[in-house]
């Protein structure tokens, strides 16, 4: 069983052209007059479309004193405007049988719908609408902060690894604003005002400032005449100018101990890394995402082989690794002991793994095992056509080409089993990193587990 499901996956890679090629079919790519960017792709397998709104604003961008604002705006947006008040932005998506949501990342904040692909029009007409006309009001500020407030208690400060997870960005991240978390410091949120949300919307919700991708089964050229009519008449504005960030060289490692009330010690081991974005070398990023994969790609990956099943050091270990990010990245391993053993034996062992990578070649039957999955997991999400809008949004947000998403295979493949062994070299050191240990203190209810990818993404 097992040899035919690989033998079908390797048939898939053999074949991913051309099944990208039937699943995307044509993508079109306009500009217009003012500014906004139009991204429409064909997928005619359904007779539904997904239509995202990405701005180029997201926790990077703020400033101290105001972080988590972007995300704070995201809560605001679905307030309502003079034509489409009091929430009736929800209600009539869900009249037509849609669904819709957004989020707020460190570098953008979306807002999407998914529908039947001939119900476009009032999508883009409600977005449209809030881009230009939203109602910022003191009421609903005073309530939409109360649940902010409860989501980063729910997310953040109830969650043990949400708050080690929390610390060990602020540590590692010195002089990028990547130091502050997506959602926000408590005393931050605390204190915005409507006048800080209208300035913050004022300065970034501007079409020259967004990008509209839509997906499904549509015709493009109609899509965009719709998009013209709706957006066309929004003007552009002038936009802040940013200076560039870039991370200061590290000195040595850093350490930090989390006390707070939990069942168990965890571990995280970050190491600061480049994105796709601030690269020279433009494989590094690829070879570091297959080198995350090789420890925690699944469950023959080699902390789940070794450190769980086999040696049993951990009860759960991970790795993360995002290559599509504004600025530069962290590469995580995490790890929770399992009964009878610490915490230091479970530093020991993710870093013997590093030391192991750095040390010896990955051999071509496992490196090619792990491609396999790498590239499969990629062509499958294909299928999909909010992950098509999702790949394309995000890359043009980070100032990329969209065609990148559809070169992502190939330059898998590309990568060598010496590249890993460079990158783990240069990037995985100890002076690049910074461990973040959680101590457990007594607690009297159980808390909630996050995943660290999942608090860099906000909703």
């Amino acid at each position: 069983m097992i040899q035919h499901v690989l033998r079908l996956l390797l048939t898939l890679i053999t074949l991913a052209p051309q099944l990208l090629l039937a699943a995307d079919g044509d993508t079109h790519q306009s500009t217009l007059d003012n500014g906004l960017t139009v991204l429409i792709r064909e997928d005619h397998r359904a007779p539904v479309v997904v239509a995202q709104l990405w701005y180029k604003i997201g926790s990077s961008y703020e400033l101290q004193g105001h972080t988590g604002i972007s995300h704070m705006l995201e809560h605001m947006m679905f307030k309502g405007t003079e034509k489409y008040p009091n929430n009736s932005f929800s209600t009539i998506i869900a009249e037509q049988g849609g669904v819709l949501n957004a989020f707020t990342t460190n570098d953008m904040t979306v807002y999407y719908e998914m529908l039947a692909a001939n119900k476009l029009e009032t999508s883009l007409e409600l977005e449209a609408d809030r881009m230009a006309n939203l109602l910022l009001r003191e009421k609903d500020l005073t309530s939409e902060l109360q649940v902010v407030k409860e989501e980063r208690r729910m997310r953040v400060e109830d969650s043990p690894e949400g708050r080690l997870f929390e610390r060990l960005n602020a540590t590692a991240y010195i002089s990028t604003s990547y130091h502050h978390p997506v959602i926000g410091w408590m005393n931050d949120i605390e204190q915005y005002t409507i006048s800080d949300l209208q300035k913050w919307y004022q300065q970034w919700y501007a079409p020259n400032n967004a990008t509209l991708v839509i997906v499904g089964d549509v015709d493009p050229e109609q899509v965009l005449k719709e998009a013209k009519k709706q957006f066309g008449h929004i003007p552009a504005r002038d936009l802040p100018i940013l200076k560039k960030e870039k991370e200061v060289e590290p000195l040595g490692e850093r350490r930090l101990t989390v006390k707070v009330p939990a069942q168990l010690p965890t571990i995280y081991i970050g190491y600061n890394a480049p994105s796709i974005t601030m690269v020279k070398e433009e494989w590094e990023p690829y070879a570091l995402y297959v080198l995350s994969s090789i420890l925690a790609g699944g469950d023959s990956s080699r902390i789940q082989q070794e450190l769980v099943r086999d040696q049993q050091i951990l009860a759960q270990g991970d790795a993360y690794y995002n290559p599509l990010s504004r600025l530069g990245e962290l590469f995580i391993l995490s790890g929770i002991p399992a009964t009878g053993h610490s915490i230091t034996e479970a530093e020991s062992v993710l870093l013997a793994q590093i030391d192991t990578l750095q040390g010896e070649l990955v051999n071509a039957q496992e490196l090619d095992r792990i491609k396999t999955n790498v590239k499969a997991s990629r062509i499958f999400a294909k299928d999909s056509v909010d992950a098509q809008a999702q790949e394309m949004g995000l890359l043009v947000t980070l100032g990329l080409d969209w065609k990148l998403a559809d070169q992502f295979v190939s330059k898998i493949d590309a990568v060598t089993a010496e590249q890993i062994q460079q990158v783990a070299k240069k990037y995985l050191i100890a002076d690049r990193r910074t461990v973040a240990v959680l101590d457990p203190q007594p607690i009297t209810t159980e808390a909630p587990v996050s995943n660290p990818g999942d608090l860099n993404e906000v909703r």
